[in-house]
């Protein structure tokens, strides 16, 4: 693999009229030409936080005004806990108090919070205003950022507010990656994994073979991951939009996630980032899979350590079972009263499952509880 200049890369979102460009690579912040060609009128709010302005937003800002953009900004305070209705109420205001109209664009850069949060108030600002994703973290990058999912959270469930809704331009540049704190870093580093044993054989292997080039943020090796994920993601977000596939389909990008959301939940939001409690949940997810005699010992013991060897949790945190599937009862995957849970049937192959009774799931979280 080439080691030196990282080539930009540009991904296509098919959706018919509602198609979309992922442009990938190094200093894409710095030529905003990419963003402005984009914009229906000259007039965008920027939406951030207070630790990102002054790393990128100040910048941005300023060469979108050299291009005769008229910038707007609103800095939310940073942290999963703050994804919640007074934050969504902050950007609302400004955009009234500005009397911003519907060819406003708004621009989220930031990580995954910032992303879910800007893009449901452009799904419901006015019915609906222009939106570009600027993810500024890995795992906004490699997912959040792209398919048009957008929420707020509840303190009674994740992501439980929402809309699809997608967006002109998802812009990820991977210099932003720098200034990463190593713990977010690893977070997003999950989602990547979860692409690669839930859906692809292949990457996993490439993964494992590449994990220390990864962990050191090796430029090359990090924007082949991407590039990866994206491509699958996308793939995925062409053929089912909102999740109504009855053989999995989107769904399946939600491998980890339904023990992962409630771990979250549970813990109370921020405790643990949203890619540790993936992480936990993508073990959890398999080695329920091997007990039900699906998912070879082999094959569970590559997705432990490949996991482990990130340094992700891969042990339960100290959570009552009951609070646990109290989360997961309600998720919205579920159906009839069951859960559905996403399970890994080899590597590279998951399936929806919601045939396993909640007393099962339970007896197997207590039995994990015994083995941390």
């Amino acid at each position: 693999m080439n080691h030196h200049a990282v080539s930009n890369t540009t991904l296509q979102v098919s959706l018919g009229e509602r198609s979309y460009p992922i442009m990938i690579g190094a200093h894409l912040l710095a030529n905003p030409e990419s963003i402005v060609t984009f914009l229906p009128a000259p007039r965008v709010m920027l939406v951030t936080n207070e630790t990102l302005y002054p790393l990128y937003g100040e910048a941005l800002a300023a060469a979108l005004r050299q291009h005769g953009i008229h910038v707007l900004k609103i800095c939310l305070p940073d942290g999963e806990q703050f994804k919640d209705w007074p934050a969504l109420n902050q950007i609302f205001d400004a955009l009234l108090e500005y009397a911003c109209d519907r060819k406003t664009t708004l621009i989220a850069l930031g990580g995954g919070v910032i992303g879910d949060i800007t893009g449901f108030a452009a799904a419901t600002y006015q019915r609906g205003v222009p939106l570009i994703q600027i993810p500024t973290t890995l795992l906004a990058q490699v997912d959040s950022s792209v398919g048009g999912k957008t929420a707020i959270n509840h303190p009674r469930g994740k992501n439980m507010i929402g809309a699809f809704y997608q967006p002109l331009l998802v812009l990820a540049d991977t210099d932003s990656l720098k200034t990463l704190p190593e713990r977010e870093y690893r977070s997003g580093l999950a989602e990547v994994i979860k692409y690669g044993l839930g859906l692809d054989a292949e990457f996993f292997g490439w993964l494992e073979a590449n994990i220390d080039a990864l962990n050191c943020r090796d430029a090359a090796a990090l924007a082949y991951a991407i590039k990866r994920s994206c491509e699958i993601k996308a793939q995925i977000v062409a053929a089912d939009e909102r999740e109504t596939a009855k053989d999995g389909g989107r769904a399946l990008l939600n491998l980890g996630h339904t023990f992962g959301h409630a771990i979250e939940t549970a813990l109370g939001y921020g405790v643990w980032l949203h890619g540790e409690a993936v992480a936990c949940g993508m073990v959890l997810a398999a080695q329920l899979s091997h007990q039900l005699g699906s998912l070879d010992a082999a094959s569970l013991g590559r997705a432990v350590a490949l996991i482990r060897s990130v340094g992700l949790p891969i042990a339960m945190p100290d959570i009552a079972t009951d609070a646990i599937l109290e989360h997961m009862g309600r998720d919205k995957k579920n159906e009839g009263g069951n859960i559905r849970l996403i399970l890994p049937s080899t590597i590279g192959t998951s399936v929806v499952n919601a045939t396993v009774s909640t007393a099962r799931i339970g007896a197997f979280l207590d039995s994990q509880k015994l083995k941390a």
